[in-house]
């Protein structure tokens, strides 16, 4: 089983960049034509609206589902496909400026990822580190056995404890 403390630096991170990507996912999504054409990139509408599904899906993952190692390594290869996509787009672009804009914006998260991905990381590795405490000693119970044993016999019996008192017979008077 994987560790994970949402408290940690890494995983407060993971969570500003799970919010990031349901951002970025959903404007991908609805505004696919116009970032294509911003780009120059008119043809790539439909790839870069799958990108937003990627997108809210990595970002839903990094929120919601656990450990969120996965779910930046799933964003860092991410980037890889959108830099590889984004420096295809350049060739022969009117709008290679554009693009190249764009192609510096997922550089950026890409090293906002990777610096994630390798504080998890550390943090789980650290976590590891320390010694499993030792319950070998305790029983589980609130006191040693020996002076539990007979306990139950010793406490007063003032009814019947097997049935509830609303429950038990009672009789109406001479019959």
């Amino acid at each position: 089983m994987a560790y994970y403390d949402r408290s940690s630096t890494g995983d407060t991170l993971a969570r500003g960049l799970g919010w990031f990507s349901i951002g970025l996912g959903v404007a991908e999504l609805m505004a696919g034509r116009s970032i294509a054409r911003w780009m120059g990139m008119e043809d790539k509408t439909n790839l870069i609206r799958a990108y937003g599904v990627r997108e809210i899906t990595a970002g839903v993952g990094l929120l919601a589902l656990g450990d969120p190692k996965p779910w930046i390594w799933g964003r860092i290869a991410g980037d890889a496909v959108d830099m590889a996509t984004l420096a295809a787009g350049m060739e022969d672009n009117p709008r290679a400026g554009n693009a190249r804009i764009a192609f510096g914006a997922v550089v950026a998260a890409t090293a906002l990822d990777i610096v994630c991905a390798q504080k998890l990381h550390q943090e789980e590795a650290a976590y590891r580190r320390q010694p499993l405490p030792d319950y070998s000693g305790r029983s589980g119970f609130p006191r040693p056995a020996e002076a539990m044993r007979g306990a139950a016999s010793d406490a007063p019996i003032a009814e019947d404890m097997r049935t509830p008192k609303i429950l038990q017979f009672q009789p109406s008077g001479p019959a």
